[in-house]
């Protein structure tokens, strides 16, 4: 957790303040200590920029995880509109 605060430039409570919100919740490792992912940094790193930006800690959770689900429901809108282009060429 050290090494990921300091390569975010926050406090090791900032990491884990953002357990509360269920942003992420990150692995632990055989002694117990929260290993994060590339991902998982990226997430925290947007949510420092949010919270720099005067949003407060619950709030920029929950738009983070609302611009994921997002994006997600977009991959599969267009993974779809490319399966009904294929059987519509078909047909």
């Amino acid at each position: 957790m050290g090494r990921a605060a300091e390569i975010l430039g926050v406090t090791p409570g900032f990491l884990r303040s953002l357990d509360a919100p269920k942003l992420f919740v990150p692995q632990r490792s055989s002694g117990g200590h929260r290993r994060y992912s590339r991902y998982q940094l990226r997430l925290a790193q947007r949510a420092r920029d949010l919270v720099d930006q005067g949003t407060a800690l619950d709030a920029a959770c929950r738009i983070i995880i609302l611009e994921d689900q997002l994006a997600e429901a977009q991959r599969i809108n267009t993974q779809l509109q490319h399966r009904l282009d294929k059987d519509t060429e078909r047909d």
